[in-house]
């Protein structure tokens, strides 16, 4: 018979302890911010949703670009918690596990979402309705746009939980194999949804880039490419002093763009483009501004029929671009090297 004092002389039942406090600890984290996320749900499904469909405020069409999957993720909420409530959390997290395909779907729509609302704050009907609605004291002073993320904010909490709670389960627990399936199939949606963030977020620079180019080399640049960096270098030339210019840094081109004239009629704030550069035929030195002092450096990007020295007067600024065009050209040898294995 194992004695009182046991557990505090053996170590592995310490460890034991202290996975099932931790354990505990996390399902308890789990199980209370669920029911606040799932209420938070409730509020937009009750407030927002029915009420848009019973008024026919806004068109089918519309209402489901703006809140996407909100009531099918509110519906596997309200299945989740009760497992949650009686401590099953492998059986409530696995079967929670077939829903987390509408958590990708909501993230691929978000961008969408977004652009809706801010169409729509246009219609005044539908203002005053949103105003009305965030007025509510349930809502505690949240307004519809800060509720909106509220499914890929809870995502990544269910990633750090359900990973806690896998973690901190013994092998030999009934639901061990459960939770570490439901921590990797979170996992992996969470990658998938800020993987998705990513790419939006690039497209949002792309065009914002292309509005601000013109010129015949700058049409159709932006396509299928990764935004990096953009600010004003200095060219140094041969002979001459330093001319100032705006780079544009992709994943495969570095673009050199000379601003146009402020008084210019129909395209003033917009750059013409210069010159375009390919990463992959670029080798890159720091010629000097290695030590960090505050004088600034000059960076050597040297191509086939070219060689462009770059000044910054601005060490951080100069550490800044010599990592973007270092990364850059690890994209490049990256393509290249998939391009190799692919043949």
């Amino acid at each position: 018979m194992e004695s009182p004092g046991s557990a505090a002389c053996c170590p592995v039942l310490q460890q034991r302890a202290r996975w099932e406090r931790k354990r505990v600890c996390t399902a308890r984290e789990l199980l209370e911010t669920e029911r606040r996320y799932q209420e938070q749900l409730g509020l937009v499904a009750t407030y927002f949703l029915r009420i848009l469909k019973a008024k026919g405020t806004l068109r089918p069409p519309e209402r489901q670009t703006l809140f996407g999957t909100w009531e099918l993720i509110y519906a596997a909420s309200l299945e989740l918690l009760p497992y949650l409530e009686e401590g099953q959390w492998g059986p409530g997290l696995h079967g929670f596990c077939s829903h987390l395909e509408l958590y990708t779907q909501f993230a691929a729509n978000a961008e969408r979402s977004q652009t809706t609302l801010q169409q729509l704050k246009k219609n005044k009907r539908f203002r005053r309705f949103v105003k009305l609605q965030e007025g509510r004291p349930e809502f505690g002073g949240l307004q519809l746009q800060d509720l909106l993320p509220l499914p890929l904010q809870r995502l990544q909490q269910y990633e750090n939980l359900v990973m806690a709670l896998a973690e901190n389960t013994v092998p030999n627990s009934p639901d061990y194999q459960q939770l570490t399936r439901a921590a990797r199939l979170v996992s992996e949606t969470a990658q998938k949804v800020h993987a998705i963030g990513q790419n939006q977020k690039n497209d949002r620079h792309l065009l914002r880039v292309q509005a601000l180019l013109s010129g015949r080399k700058a049409k159709g640049l932006t396509s299928g490419r990764w935004f990096l960096q953009q600010g004003w270098l200095l060219v140094v030339p041969p002979t001459g002093e330093p001319r100032p210019r705006m780079f544009f840094l992709f994943s495969d081109v570095l673009l050199m763009a000379k601003p146009r004239p402020p008084l210019h009629l129909l395209k003033s704030g917009t750059f013409v483009c210069k010159a375009l550069y390919p990463m992959s035929q670029c080798q890159l030195s720091r010629v000097f501004g290695h030590s960090g002092g505050p004088c600034g450096g000059l960076l050597s990007l040297s191509f086939p029929h070219e060689k462009l020295l770059l000044m910054s007067t601005d060490q951080e600024e100069l550490s800044q671009w010599h990592h973007s065009l270092t990364l850059a050209l690890r994209s490049q040898k990256s393509s290249t090297h998939r391009s190799v294995t692919a043949t």
